[in-house]
């Protein structure tokens, strides 16, 4: 098992900048990719980025913008988010995914509530 803690989140004016930590514990070994993710009001919950063995992908509504790093030494994850805008507002969550033969295995966090007022 895999256990996941987010902090970070908080209320900052359009243009601002946040970042979001997520610290890992438990099984942190068998993590194959970390990501964060995030669902607004009424919508579902969309990728924002994620990272696996140094690669990151991002969704395209945040490129530029927001960058994913991880500190494999503390099994921490990182968000930092910069240019903020309204539509980045909502529950950010952190993800860690464990690949099997089978299909893979999502453990999420609480979630982080991100709101930017314009």
């Amino acid at each position: 098992q895999v256990q996941l803690v987010e902090s970070g989140g908080g209320l900052v004016q359009a243009g601002g900048s946040l970042r979001l930590s997520c610290a890992a514990s438990g099984s942190t070994f068998s993590i194959n990719a970390m990501g964060w993710y995030r669902q607004a009001p009424g919508k579902q919950r969309e990728l924002v980025a994620t990272i696996s063995s140094g690669n990151t992908n991002y969704a395209d509504s945040v490129k530029g913008r927001f960058t994913i790093s991880r500190d494999n030494a503390k099994n921490t994850v990182y968000l930092q988010m910069n240019s903020l805008k309204p539509e980045d507002t909502g529950v950010y969550y952190c993800n860690a995914r464990r690949h099997r033969p089978w299909g893979p295995t999502d453990y999420w966090g609480q979630g982080t509530q991100v709101t930017v007022s314009s």
